[in-house]
């Protein structure tokens, strides 16, 4: 799509408003709008501009004036705005340098895919994210001079299995009890039509969808699985994922929080991260007759995601709360290993599949506060380093791990949460 289109998309679909959006340095979308009437096509090379001081991670006061220039290949309508919206993601442009913005996330990853291009390894790196998360009724907390607290609430939470209830609000039951939520059927499942809801709304934003259904965790833990795409479109999906699952849930009257650990004692949310190079139509981590089908340059990649992911850490598990969650007992990755099918390593080998195509690896230790452009990129280049100086990961460990006898896990070294 180029901007001749954009503005006859807008027409179309009888655009009221522009919103122009970029992502911040911690990972959240920023936006400002503009009538219709003011989208031209000079703005698609000219940009507009803003004050890069007020944006967390970016300028200082002396140097604020910064410039977004809109992607076009983004445009699509907003799901949930009352006056017809057009959304253009945009990167960010240094208007004094005339280059683009060194501090820019999506920048970064943009470099990240030139990157594996430039090495020669690879043309493409696809990334599949499993985002989870929570639908949640009532949120209250505080911290102030004398107190502090939060409270969190759920009609589908099993602390309520006791509540008495009242006319507006009964007790009907039916709730998941602790490390119980996976996959039932509705009445237990409250949560169905509002995950179908949230579904629709990505693909009329063009995300494609594989699946949805409840997460183990009580009190509402979902997890929509999207199709895997190309580093940067996937970021771009990530965003528009936890836009439409925050604003569905308004629309329900609910809350949607991608809190690590939001819930003591159950299991957390997490952002396991689906990898694979590809060069030529040929996905590189395919060997059939090895193990789990995997070829030695996935090996050497997953040893480099190996040996720099307590570096990676601050990137993929960034807010204080990721090491709630990175703990034993959760189905959390806390092991730096890798194995296939087992989700107590830190680096599973999905065998769903024998399948050329899907041959991938999953990293299990990202969460969903992480910032995906940086995230996403980060990992890919520990992969690449790990294939450049070919690390070794070791050998694989298919055994619960969290079930090994105390002399064996400390050989095994782990994660800090």
């Amino acid at each position: 799509m180029n901007p001749k289109d954009v503005l006859k998309l807008a027409k179309e679909k009888g655009a009221k408003i522009v919103d122009l959006r970029f992502i911040d340095l911690p990972g959240l979308w920023q936006h400002f709008s503009i009538p219709v009437s003011e989208l031209r096509e000079d703005i698609f090379e000219d940009g507009l501009g803003f004050d890069g001081s007020s944006i967390r991670g970016f300028q200082t006061i002396d140097e604020s004036d910064m410039l977004l220039i809109p992607d076009p290949s983004s445009a699509v309508m907003d799901p949930f705005t009352a006056v017809p919206t057009l959304v253009l993601i945009c990167n960010v442009k240094d208007p004094v340098t005339g280059k683009p913005y060194t501090r820019d996330p999506r920048y970064i990853a943009q470099k990240a895919e030139a990157y594996v291009k430039k090495t020669g390894v690879a043309d493409t790196v696809y990334i599949g994210p499993e985002l989870e998360f929570f639908f949640f009724d009532s949120i209250r907390f505080d911290q102030n001079y004398h107190s502090g607290y939060y409270f969190i609430d759920s009609e589908a939470g099993a602390w309520n299995s006791g509540l008495e209830g009242s006319p507006d609000r009964p007790n009907l039951g039916y709730k998941p009890r602790y490390k119980q939520g996976y996959f039932p059927v509705p009445p237990m499942d409250k949560f169905q039509d509002i995950r179908s809801d949230m579904v629709l709304a990505l693909e009329s934003v063009g995300v494609r969808v594989e699946v949805h259904h409840h997460e183990v965790a009580t009190g509402g833990q979902t997890e929509i699985d999207m199709r895997y795409d190309t580093l940067t479109k996937m970021a771009d999906k990530v965003l528009w994922y936890k836009y439409c699952a925050k604003n569905t849930a308004r629309k329900w009257g609910k809350t949607a929080t991608f809190m690590p650990k939001p819930l003591f004692q159950d299991n957390g949310s997490g952002m396991h991260t689906h990898q694979s190079l590809w060069k030529g139509g040929k996905n590189l981590f395919y060997e059939r007759g090895g193990y789990a089908d995997i070829s030695k340059n996935c090996l050497y990649y997953i040893g480099g995601i190996l040996k720099h992911a307590p570096a990676l850490l601050a990137l993929i598990a960034p807010s204080t709360n990721s090491y709630k969650r990175l703990v034993p007992g959760y189905e959390a990755p806390i092991n730096l290993v890798y194995s296939q099918r087992n989700r107590s390593a830190a680096i599973r080998i999905p065998m769903y599949s024998k399948s050329e195509g899907a041959k991938r690896i999953e990293f299990r230790t990202p969460d969903p506060t992480c910032n995906p452009y940086l995230s996403f990129s980060a990992c890919v280049m520990a992969g690449l380093d790990g294939i450049a100086n070919k690390i070794d990961p070791g050998k694989p460990v298919d055994k619960d791990l969290y079930e090994l006898p105390p002399a064996e896990q400390k050989k095994i070294k782990q994660l800090p949460g």
